[in-house]
């Protein structure tokens, strides 16, 4: 079992940033791939950023709406992910969601990550 926490989430304006944490506790963390992803309401669940196991900057993916603004990273000598969003938009209003897997390849399948954390939510006003 891996227990995933969250934090960073709130309220910021349009074009500000924000960084959230998910810190992990159980298995190693070192053996899975972290994910973020998002939900805004009424909408399904959506790819936001993985980082692969041998993340070393590297070994990201992310979505296309995201690309060049949110940047992903993981420290797994403290078994935290972090997301760090700049440029922030409503449009990225949503609660975000951080997830592990533990697949050979980085995917950004939601239904391959096998564990979740709480989901904070992320607000940003125009």
């Amino acid at each position: 079992q891996v227990q995933l926490v969250e934090s960073g989430g709130g309220l910021v304006q349009a074009g500000g940033s924000l960084r959230l944490s998910c810190a992990a506790s159980g298995r190693r963390f070192s053996s899975y791939n972290m994910g973020w992803f998002r939900q805004a309401p009424g909408e399904e669940r959506e790819f936001v950023a993985a980082a692969a196991i041998s993340w070393n900057g590297g070994s990201t993916d992310y979505g296309d709406s995201v690309k060049g603004r949110f940047t992903i990273s993981r420290d797994n000598a403290k078994n935290t992910v972090y997301l760090q969003m700049l440029s922030l938009q409503p449009e990225d209003t949503a609660v975000y969601y951080c997830a592990a897997e533990a697949g050979v390849l980085l995917t950004a399948q939601a239904y391959e990550y096998e564990y979740w954390g709480q989901g904070p939510q992320v607000t940003v006003t125009s």
